[in-house]
């Protein structure tokens, strides 16, 4: 499982020889054939192989350090421990079972929960700990949000011992980024810098300084293992895998590269027992560098805003559209009154880039909307009827939207008439006052209900329900079960295999693509 909770692991083994040359190398491999595990060895002999016959261009590759101490030293006065203090409001104890007057349990019950339940008549203050580092000698101090959270007091302890007293600037929990500010009282502050993660290549070596278990100033090293990591923890997920141990207590503190700069903040473990088990995340620099600037200037995030609602491009999507290949950001919805809608994006466009930015997948939008300055005019290409078409949008700002939206609805009625439409293996109805009641379809969907799906259909096996409501049909709209059903006989008149749904489902859209050669 995933955890956040002032705890980030990973652990490596690493040789402690120093480079030697293939031959060398040859030898430390055939000792390791007797003596450790499997996974060491093979992965030697990838080495051996690559330098010596596969991939001579690997030579050139850095060789890994002798020795971290000089790095170590350089930089663990930047990293600081944080403690926390939090004060916890008085316990209540357990509700009593409601006896009527006079009952002969009530002395009873009033007994057993005095004597079995501790009361706290008075707040509790809980401590915890985490880690952080100074990127301005002035005092300005990058952790966790997660770290600090909910804190009434917060205490930045540096190596020697000294230790200040913290405010907090200002924090996103979209990132897990927070920002402090100490009083240095005079004293130059060791720091350090932010440097760039997208040049980072899986493989490449780095250390993480910080305060597992609390024990304070702990370094670690490994490698990078993965890049670009999804792990369902927000919209803006870019994170950086790495094998460093991490644990608990190390939440906030540095990952950095070979040349002193931090390239991630080490976030979150994959762990099912709370240790680390060779799988740590870090924020990338990249992400968390635009995040702590705003942070510092405004005490907030100020990022861009669309006002789509994406889904990922599948190859039956992109096969429904025409779209050469299954790329980009699937337009579902657009909300009302925002700056999508004023550029002229339509729900059912493809975004294929986005301020010059290329759009390879869905879930690169977001951070690159995100980027972009508020107020900002930038160039969008979406892929509309079968070919790219150029619109420009004004960003607005998330933070802005997130606070107050419009939303307009309408009302149709209608005459209840099912359909079966066998080659989706579903009946559908047309959407009515009473099947709006009985389904719970807000007043702003339009389209025909699903009233009925085949168990072994083509629908149940893309997850669609009864309730759910098709709202257009190849980016027709669908008013009525006729409308579906001469859809997908165009479809198949066009020779195609697939029928795309624009489907609306417990307040929220998206589109499915179907396959309609079956059945």
């Amino acid at each position: 499982m995933l955890q956040t909770q002032h705890e980030y692991p990973c652990e490596t083994e690493m040789s402690s020889h120093p480079t030697d040359g293939p031959a060398g190398l040859m030898s430390r491999v055939r000792s390791s054939l007797g003596g450790t595990t499997r996974t060491i060895a093979a992965g030697a002999i990838v080495v051996v192989f690559g330098i010596g016959v596969l991939a001579p261009g690997l030579a050139d590759a850095k060789a890994p350090p002798a020795s971290f101490a000089d790095l170590a030293a350089e930089l663990s006065p930047a990293v600081v421990n944080i403690a926390t203090t939090q004060t916890i409001e008085a316990g209540r104890s357990p509700d009593l079972p409601q006896l009527p007057p006079g009952s002969p349990f009530k002395d009873f019950f009033d007994e057993f929960f005095d004597r079995n339940q501790p009361r706290s008549d008075r707040p509790r203050r809980a401590q915890s700990l985490g880690s952080g580092f100074i990127i301005d000698s002035a005092g300005i101090v990058v952790t966790n949000n997660h770290v600090i959270a909910d804190a009434d007091e917060i205490t930045v302890r540096l190596q020697d011992d000294t230790e200040f007293k913290a405010v907090l600037l200002g924090t996103d929990e979209k990132t897990d980024v927070a920002v402090l500010q100490i009083d240095p009282a005079g004293r130059v502050l060791p720091s350090v810098s932010f440097g760039d993660s997208d040049k980072l290549r899986v493989g490449d070596w780095v250390v993480a300084i910080g305060n597992p278990f609390g024990l304070g100033g702990t370094v670690t090293a490994g490698i990078i293992s993965a890049r670009g990591r999804d792990i369902g923890q927000g919209p803006y997920d870019d994170f950086i895998q790495t094998d460093a141990s991490i644990n608990r207590g190390n939440s906030g503190g540095p990952l950095f590269d070979m040349d002193g700069k931090v390239i991630g903040i080490n976030t979150a473990i994959f762990s099912q027992s709370g240790g680390s088990v060779g799988i740590g995340f870090a924020i990338s620099s990249e992400l968390a560098k635009g995040v702590v600037s705003q942070l510092r200037e405004f005490g907030r995030t100020r990022r861009g805003w669309l006002g789509v609602q994406i889904q990922q491009v599948t190859d039956e999507i992109a096969e429904s559209l025409g779209l050469p290949e299954a790329k980009g950001a699937l337009v579902a919805a657009v909300t009302p009154g925002g700056p999508a809608e004023s550029s002229g994006i339509e729900a059912g466009d493809v975004i294929l880039s986005f301020n010059g930015q290329a759009v390879p997948e869905m879930r690169a939008l977001p951070r690159i909307v995100a980027e972009t300055q508020v107020g900002e005019e930038v160039a969008v290409r979406v892929w509309r009827a079968g070919k790219e078409q150029a619109v420009t949008a004004k960003l607005g700002e998330l933070e802005k939207a997130e606070e107050a939206r419009v939303v307009q609805t309408s009302q149709t009625d209608g005459v209840i008439e099912d359909t079966k439409v066998s080659s989706l293996g579903l009946d559908v109805a047309t959407l009515t006052p009473q099947l709006r009641e009985d389904y719970k379809v807000p007043g702003d969907i339009d389209g025909v209900v699903i009233r009925e799906i085949a168990t072994d259909g083509v629908a149940a096996e893309k997850g669609l329900s009864v309730g759910d409501v098709i709202v257009e049909a190849n980016q027709r709209e669908v008013r009525e079960p006729k409308d579906l059903a001469d859809a997908v006989a165009e479809a198949r008149e066009a020779g195609k295999k697939s029928i795309l749904l624009f489907v609306a489902s417990q307040g929220e859209t998206r589109f499915i693509a179907l396959r309609i050669d079956k059945g």
